[in-house]
């Protein structure tokens, strides 16, 4: 019962679209008209600015890592800490809030990671960044980072339920970005750039 209470829990904390919130309080923008049309921390800051941009970052974040955290301190069973982070990522990309759409589940995925193995979340958000740094790719920051934490997790020895949920979610990521794929195949997908100059680049 108490597992099924904390599943519910980080399903409706993940489907929170603070995204949306906060750039309806920042500016009174409804974020899912410009730029992308995404909800994530990347549309935010490309058509609001860096402060609240970083904010729904963090938020996104802490969305992963509050339940996965509560449910590795509640409950001593690898797969309910694991299933707690799937259900906030499943929120995050499928609200009940926003008639089951959402973002891509990245930064919210990052959280998971954290409260699952920080050393390897940190890792990762280095080749993201490393990547986005390089590339100014966002999407390619994201596909690469997602695919290195499945190696990461056998490296480290971590529980088979640590490994199939890296598994998962960086399938998951990529079903998400696979039209930023194609746009990356065909050559039409475009930097990351600073909020306040045009971009067409369809991530977030």
């Amino acid at each position: 019962m108490g597992e099924a209470i904390i599943l519910i829990a980080s399903y409706l904390l993940g489907a929170v679209p603070f995204g949306l919130i906060i750039a309806k309080a920042w500016r009174g923008i409804d974020v899912r008209k410009v730029g992308s049309g995404n909800i994530g921390a990347t549309n935010v800051y490309r058509t609001l600015g860096l402060a609240p941009g970083i904010t729904v970052f963090i938020a996104d974040v802490l969305k992963g890592f509050i339940p996965t955290l509560m449910a590795i301190r509640l409950f001593d069973q690898p797969w309910v800490a694991v299933a707690a982070g799937l259900s906030a990522i499943i929120g995050h990309s499928l609200s009940v809030f926003l008639k089951f759409k959402g973002g891509k589940g990245v930064a919210t995925s990052l959280g998971v990671a954290i409260g699952l193995a920080p050393l390897i979340a940190l890792m990762a958000f280095g080749i993201w960044m490393a990547i986005v740094l390089a590339t100014r790719y966002v999407s390619v920051a994201s596909i690469v980072a997602v695919l290195s934490v499945p190696p990461l997790m056998w490296a480290f020895g971590k529980p088979l339920e640590y490994k199939l949920f890296a598994l998962l979610v960086a399938v998951f990521v990529i079903v998400k970005h696979r039209s930023n794929i194609l746009r990356l195949i065909q050559g039409k997908e475009l930097r990351f750039v600073k909020h306040n100059e045009k971009t067409e680049e369809q991530n977030g």
